[in-house]
């Protein structure tokens, strides 16, 4: 596999195909990009697990962290690796001693182990390199294009927010909509000041 250009459809294909997710190097902190991408596949109804040891006894979401990808206890269709490069071996060797193995192991932004990958890869798992799912699924689902990028067409105007049940066009529902407090706060005081 070309891991340097992937295919609309088999990124389509995977984010269709998987509803379970772990990731690992999730953090709580609120501006880490690993919490926004955990927050905002939740919301699109994936079965979302943090896997990091700094933080277990805490919880993402109200999702329990594990400190391990073996004491998650059930299988899981994806593992996303949100750390970099040199942390992605162990991780891979990790999920091919589980007793099921994933569908896809993702690999963040940055991050790339073209070993991994062919070890992966060689037990039939797929791989995805250098994307992140959150992303992605903006692209394909026409999200990213509700905020007016890419779409060819500028404007002041607040874009529409994607309601809870709304049909997406992965062909998945929106759990959550994707509203955030920080562009919520800054559209009430707009229309307060006017």
């Amino acid at each position: 596999m070309n891991h340097d250009n992937y295919d609309d459809n088999y990124i389509r294909g995977i984010l269709n195909g998987v509803r379970s997710i772990a990731m690992v190097g999730a953090s709580p902190a609120n501006v880490r990009p690993s919490y926004f991408a955990f927050k905002y596949l939740a919301q699109r109804g994936y079965d979302m697990i943090p896997v990091n040891p700094g933080h277990v006894g805490k919880s993402l979401l109200d999702k329990p962290f594990v400190a391990s990808l073996s004491e998650i206890g059930r299988p899981i269709d994806m593992i996303d690796i949100f750390r970099n490069s040199s942390h992605i071996m162990p991780v891979v060797e990790e999920a091919l001693k589980l007793p099921t193995l994933p569908k896809v192991i993702w690999m963040q932004l940055g991050a790339r182990d073209d070993a991994a990958a062919a070890k992966a890869e060689a037990a039939g798992i797929k791989v995805v390199m250098n994307r992140c799912p959150k992303i992605e699924y903006g692209r394909l689902s026409s999200e990213i294009s509700w905020m007016g990028v890419n779409s060819r067409t500028l404007s002041s105007k607040r874009a529409p927010v994607p309601v809870q049940g709304m049909r997406l066009s992965l062909n998945r529902t929106s759990v959550g909509g994707g509203a955030t407090a920080a562009s919520d706060r800054a559209a009430k005081n707009k229309s307060e000041s006017t």
